[in-house]
C-alpha cells in the first residue's frame, strides 16, 4: 500500500480498470464462479439480443432479477476512495466492465462503461430512455410509443459501444499507471488495456483473489486483500 500511494503521487493522472470482484464486494453477484449469475444459466438464453427476440420472457425475468439485486446492494469503500482520488487528480478515469452504476453512485465523472449500464432501460424503437426501476412495474417493459424496453446493458450479440472504448483507449494511453481491480483479464478487449499501458510505460497493478494471465506483465500482484481494504489503507498512506 505504500508503494502504490506512492506511485499514485508520482503519476497523476493513473487509470483504474475494475471488474466483477470491485461489485462482489458490494454484495453483487459475478458471472463464472461457483455462486455465479451463469452457474447453471445459458447466457444466450437469458441474456442475448436473441433471447430478447426469442425468449422475452426469461429475458426481462433475468433482468428484474438483477435490477431488484442493485437496489438491494450500494457501494463500498472502495468506490468512495476512487471517487476522491479523481477528485483529487490522482485519477483520469475508471474504465469498467461493471454495469451496476456504483462508481458513479459513489462520485467518480469520468468512467468508460465498457458493458453499457442496467442504471437505465430504453426503448427499441423510439430510444426514450427511463430508470431502471421502471423495469419492475407491471407494464415495466412496455414504451408509451408501444415499443419495448430492454436494460441498456450490452447483450450477447451485440458490440461493445464505440464511443466508450475509444475513451478507454485514450486514457489508456497515456495512463502512467494502470491498476485493474477485480478483472480475471481472461477476455478482450479487458486483457488489451493492461498490456497497452504496460507497453507505453505504465506501471501496472493487478488486484485479483485469482492469479491472471498479465500477471507476470505486472510491476505489483495483490491476491490475498479485499479491494476495499486495499484502497483504504493505500489513501491512509496517502495522507501521512
Amino acid at each position: 500500500m505504500e508503494a502504490l500511494a506512492k506511485w499514485l503521487q508520482e503519476s497523476p493522472g493513473a487509470v483504474v480498470f475494475t471488474g466483477a470482484g470491485m461489485s462482489t464486494e458490494s454484495g453483487l453477484p459475478d458471472f463464472r464462479s461457483q455462486t455465479g449469475l451463469w452457474r447453471g444459466n445459458d447466457p444466450q438464453k437469458l441474456a442475448s439480443t436473441q433471447a430478447m427476440r426469442h425468449n422475452r420472457e426469461a429475458f426481462v425475468e433475468f433482468y428484474r432479477m438483477r435490477i431488484k439485486g442493485l437496489t438491494a446492494c450500494k457501494p463500498h469503500a472502495g468506490h468512495e476512495i476512487l471517487a476522491k482520488w479523481e477528485q483529487r487528480g490522482l485519477l483520469a478515469g475508471i474504465i469498467t466492465q461493471n454495469v451496476d452504476g456504483f462508481h458513479q453512485r459513489a462520485g467518480s465523472q469520468a468512467v468508460a462503461q465498457l458493458h453499457g449500464t442496467l442504471t437505465t432501460v430504453s426503448c427499441i424503437r423510439c430510444r426514450k430512455s427511463y430508470p431502471s426501476e421502471r423495469y419492475l412495474q407491471e407494464e415495466g417493459t412496455a414504451c408509451k410509443c408501444g415499443g419495448f424496453v430492454r436494460p441498456d446493458v450490452v447483450l450477447f450479440g451485440e458490440s461493445l459501444p464505440q464511443s466508450q472504448i475509444d475513451l478507454a483507449v485514450e486514457w489508456t494511453e497515456r495512463a502512467p499507471l494502470l491498476i485493474v481491480l477485480g478483472s480475471s483479464l481472461t477476455v478482450s478487449p479487458a486483457n488489451w488495456f493492461p498490456q497497452r499501458a504496460k507497453e507505453n510505460g505504465a506501471k501496472l497493478v493487478i488486484v485479483n483473489q485469482e492469479p491472471t494471465p498479465l500477471d507476470g506483465w505486472a510491476d505489483m500482484v495483490v491476491q490475498d486483500m479485499k479491494i476495499g481494504e486495499l484502497l483504504s489503507r493505500t489513501e491512509q498512506w496517502l495522507h501521512n
